[in-house]
């Protein structure tokens, strides 16, 4: 890698949201962005914050679900000197909240298809290219977002919970065989957080967070999120890998 290079960092579902964050982050710490998404709405916005960051940003189309366009988009991400960050953070819930009983083939595949198979090959396509790279200039990662329902039951979306379990294995998996090659796999696991996915249900969360439903009281922020991952990729932390790391006002400790 070239001295004068900035690192890359490509975050999908790079355009709002924990996205943007994340990519706001990584600017600061020294990164240029790679933001892919499936739509451009919200892209310029993300492209302006990540400038005045002091990072250079580029995005480009991609739905992480089609693994044939996987290679031709990578293809062009590898031109310019390759990825030193890949951030999984492309995701969708169940499409609608209800029974379990109820829970449709449709839902549970489309949570799968993108929460899960997508990232997983893109992924193995990413960490196959890394690895081609013998002597890196600079920390190399790969983080997964994931969810507080990778271990948390919620009945009322249950294809998506166990899509997200399923990226939290991702994430030991990964990080089990990349470790040889200097690439560290992190999973962020983050809580109720305001974002465009938890609009609908602000209400009963925002009533729930006021009665205790994680210790510290308030909204997680995508802002939050963002700075997890960005210490994660800066290298900082460089004697762990296929750790949790949980973004969640502590909800995750159990308690009697």
């Amino acid at each position: 890698m070239s001295a004068a290079r900035r690192p890359l960092a490509l975050v999908t579902g790079g355009r709002r949201g924990i996205g943007r964050a994340a990519c706001v982050a990584l600017a600061r710490k020294g990164f240029d962005i790679l933001a892919a998404d499936i739509a451009e709405d919200g892209a310029e916005e993300t492209a302006a914050a990540v400038r005045e960051a002091g990072g250079g940003f580029r995005f480009r189309a991609l739905d992480v679900a089609k693994l044939e366009d996987h290679a031709g988009f990578l293809d062009e991400a590898w031109a310019g000197g390759g990825i030193e960050c890949l951030v999984n953070n492309a995701g969708v819930g169940a499409l609608r909240r209800g029974d379990l009983l109820d829970a449709s083939p449709e839902s549970w595949d489309r949570a799968f298809g993108v929460n899960a198979r997508g990232n997983f090959f893109l992924t193995q396509a990413v960490a196959r290219r890394m690895i081609e790279v013998d002597s890196p200039a600079a920390a190399r990662s790969i983080i997964f977002v994931s969810s507080a329902n990778a271990t948390l039951a919620s009945p009322d979306r249950g294809e998506y919970c166990a899509s997200k379990a399923a990226v939290s294995m991702m994430a030991r998996v990964f990080a089990l065989r990349l470790a040889e090659h200097g690439i560290a796999v992190h999973e962020v696991r983050p809580g109720v957080i305001r974002t465009d996915l938890t609009a609908p249900v602000a209400e009963a969360y925002t009533r729930r967070i006021a009665e205790g439903l994680s210790p510290i009281r308030r909204w997680g922020e995508a802002e939050d999120v963002g700075r997890a991952i960005a210490l994660l990729a800066s290298g900082e932390l460089s004697f762990t890998t296929g750790d949790a790391l949980h973004i969640d006002g502590g909800l995750h400790i159990g308690r009697l």
